[in-house]
């Protein structure tokens, strides 16, 4: 409820729908079709994880994350389904609405202390052989993600919400 407050209270936002699991999410999203989708991790019959592997391929629908679970596989397995955020949920609100804006824009958005230990992480990796080096090459998508942090356009328009119930 509060997170519905928050969103609705923007003039260019506006919740079409929240969902209490990820089968009742998967209706509203296909019912509504909102321009972006604010999804938890860990809900009922199906997580929140598994909703965007099965849509955000679509690209009808732009995915924030917003999960308590401060977990590099968690942030991995979103970025490579198609999130556009990954945020934890103890952001300032102005953050979060930022986030959502930067999504519908079409960029993406890592929470700041997840960004930060992700490029400290890569900056100390050092590769002993060829072998290693291969391992850590990024996905395109992952790239593409690493390039766009911190970008957010400042164009409001109306966007249309989905938010966990």
């Amino acid at each position: 409820m509060g997170l519905r407050m928050i969103l609705d209270f923007q003039e260019d936002m506006r919740v079409v729908a929240e969902a209490a699991d990820g089968e009742e999410a998967l209706a509203h999203i296909r019912e509504h079709g909102p321009d972006v989708v604010v999804m938890d991790i860990r809900m009922p019959r199906l997580d929140g994880l598994a909703v965007i592997e099965r849509l955000a391929s679509n690209g009808l629908q732009k995915f924030v994350v917003l999960t308590t679970f401060d977990d590099d596989d968690y942030l991995l397995r979103a970025i490579r389904a198609g999130a556009s955020g990954f945020l934890l949920k103890d952001i300032p609100r102005a953050q979060l609405v930022q986030a959502i804006r930067v999504a519908a824009a079409g960029d993406e958005l890592i929470s700041p202390a997840i960004t930060r230990r992700l490029v400290e992480t890569l900056a100390s990796a050092r590769p002993s052989s060829r072998s290693q080096a291969r391992t850590m090459l990024l996905s395109d998508r992952e790239r593409q993600v690493l390039k766009l942090l911190g970008r957010a356009s400042e164009q409001p328009r109306d966007r249309r919400v989905l938010g966990p119930g």
